[in-house]
Order: structure tokens, then sequence, then C-alpha cells
């Protein structure tokens, strides 16, 4: 009996121990995201003083306010730990260039860059014209051309031997797509993170056509339309309200990651979502595709993004449950683990 009293003693000491260090490893992961995040915050309030510093643009604004394999993700993993074991050194392109959606910017990506890293992956990311650090004047911006410029630049910089992988998140897909139409032999896999994954003649904003209504209704109507050049002139950008942000693209995010993006989002070029993509099958035709579905998306909707999967066909689709449009907030463990598991497809 006393033994077994001294056995059971020693099991709960044993417990105990285990979850004081389960407990201490959930507080280094909370700290570091803490931390990443006040980085994060301080970086968005720099940019923000900048552009009210170089640009009044804002006040401009009118008005108030066959797929080969399918794989799909629900519950997030709880810590890095638990993402599938894989070779570093068995990857031929460890670097991923992560292109934002509209009205983002490079801060989006704050966390993905983390875990990135933490893999021994080198993560890039980059502004698009009129976006985030980039201070180029919006309203100066009418084609998908100089709206990827700092993408493009990028890409025609890489050595001749060496390869990226792509992730385009919303109307980053138009990006990305146009740099495989550029690029193909220097892109290894192109991902498009619910994004406008448009086909040949198609505009990025006619994905979003089903939440926002034709580009035509859009351009006579709609009150978030900015008039850079004047009222009696073509509307030049568009901003939505806050609250209809929230709505739209961060419905299941974190509260102090909607108080980054509402310090951090600029107004969107209206020429680029406009502009009919021209793509081939020789080039554009020939790259590796990956399709990333967000399940409780508000802006894009899971029907949306089936229909863009059904009409254009990707390699691989996977599919993260509980995720906004801004799954890099909402569920960026899940994103990490899907974009280890695309790395590793040979």
């Amino acid at each position: 009996m006393g033994n077994k009293i001294i056995s059971m003693m020693k099991k709960d000491r044993k417990d105990g121990s285990k979850s004081m260090r389960m407990n201490r490893s959930q507080r280094k992961l909370l700290a570091e995201e803490e931390m990443l995040h006040r980085r994060a915050l301080s970086m968005a309030i720099r940019q923000t003083q900048l552009s009210q510093r170089f640009d009044g643009s804002m006040s401009k604004r009118v008005g108030s306010t066959s797929t080969r394999k399918q794989r799909t993700l629900s519950d997030p993993f709880s810590n890095a730990k638990q993402v599938p074991e894989f070779s570093l050194e068995s990857l031929t392109v460890k670097k991923f260039i992560l292109v934002h959606g509209e009205g983002f910017g490079a801060w989006c990506w704050y966390k993905i860059v983390a875990s990135l890293e933490e893999s021994g992956l080198s993560p890039i990311t980059v502004d698009l014209t009129g976006s985030g650090f980039n201070m180029t004047d919006t309203n100066t911006v009418s084609t998908l051309e100089e709206y990827s410029k700092p993408l493009i630049e990028y890409l025609e910089n890489l050595p001749e031997e060496e390869k990226v992988i792509l992730v385009g998140h919303s109307t980053g897909g138009a990006s990305i797509s146009y740099a495989l139409e550029r690029f193909p032999e220097k892109i290894s896999k192109a991902i498009f993170l619910c994004a406008t994954m448009v086909s040949d003649g198609q505009r990025p904003f006619d994905v979003f056509s089903e939440e926002l209504g034709s580009a035509e209704r859009f351009m006579k109507e709609s009150q978030f339309l900015i008039y850079g050049n004047g009222k009696d002139k073509p509307p030049t950008g568009f901003m939505f309200e806050k609250q209809h942000m929230k709505g739209l693209y961060f419905n299941q995010s974190p509260n102090k990651d909607i108080a980054l993006a509402m310090i951090s989002m600029r107004p969107v070029p209206l020429g680029p979502m406009m502009q009919k993509v021209s793509l081939t099958a020789e080039r554009y035709g020939k790259g590796r595709r990956f399709y990333v579905q967000t399940l409780d998306d508000l802006a894009l909707s899971p029907d949306v993004q089936e229909k863009l999967v059904r009409e254009n066909s990707p390699e691989g689709v996977f599919k993260i449950k509980g995720s906004d449009h801004s799954p890099f907030f909402s569920k960026p463990q899940s994103l990490h683990k899907i974009l280890l598991e695309i790395a590793q497809i040979p």
C-alpha cells in the first residue's frame, strides 16, 4: 500500500512537471508572437506617418463609407513542433516571395515570415507599387505592369540558375500570374492564397463581382471610389471604410491584427484591377500552380474560389477551415503547414 502511494505521488509530480513545461512553452510562444506583433505595429505606425507626410490622397475619397489532388486541413495545430518532418537539405527551392493583396503590404506577412524562417526557409516580402512602404501615389498607378514592378524587378535580378516559390494573396494573384507569364523559368511553384487566379483575358476585379457587383456598376455607383485627378475625371482608386474592411477581410482574425491592419491599409489603385490580363499556354500555362481556399471567407466566397479552381485547374488544392480572407492572421499555423507541404512536392 505504501509503495502504491509513493508511486502515485511520483506520477503526480511527473505530470505536474510536464504541465509546467507545457505552460512554459506556451508562454514562450505567446511572448514571441506578441514581440512580432509589436514590431509589425511599430513599422505600420511609421508607414502611416510617412504616408501622411508624403501624400494627402486619403482625403480625396468620395462618399461614406480539374484538380490532381484535393487536400483539406481542418483544425490548426497548437505549435510549430507539429509541422510534418521534412528534410531542408532535400529542397531544391527554399526561397518564398510573399506578395500581398489589395490595400495590404509586406507588413501583413509578419507571422508567416517568422515561421518560415524558423523552418530554415528564406521568405522575401515585397511592397507592390503604392503599397506598404512604397510611397508612390496610388492615383498614378494605372497598369498591372506598374503595380507589379517591385516583384518583376526582384525576379529580373535573380541569378540565372535560381528559382523561387511565389505566394500571392487576393489580388496579388494577378501579380504572380503576370510574373509567371514573364518568368516561367524562374518560378518553381506559384501558390494562390484565396487569390484572383484569373484566366486569359479576365480582369482581377471580375473575380470579386459576386460581392462588389460588375466592374461597370462599381465604377459608376460605388461610394468607395477615389478621384485622384478630380471628380470630373475617371476614378483612380478605391478604399473601403474600416467597418466594411473588418467585415470583408477580418471576420475571424485576432483583434490586435485587425488593429494593425486598420492603421496600415492603403488605397487600392483601380487601373491594375480593371486591366484584362494576357496569359499564354506556352508560358503561364507551363507553370506549376497551387490554390489555397479559405472556407470562412466573406470577401471571396468559398463558392467563387471553387469556381476559380474548376475553370483554371491548378495542380493541387488545399483548404483551410475557419479562415477569413486573411489566413496569415486568422490561421497562420495552418497556412505555414500548407506552404511547407507544397514546398516538398517533387
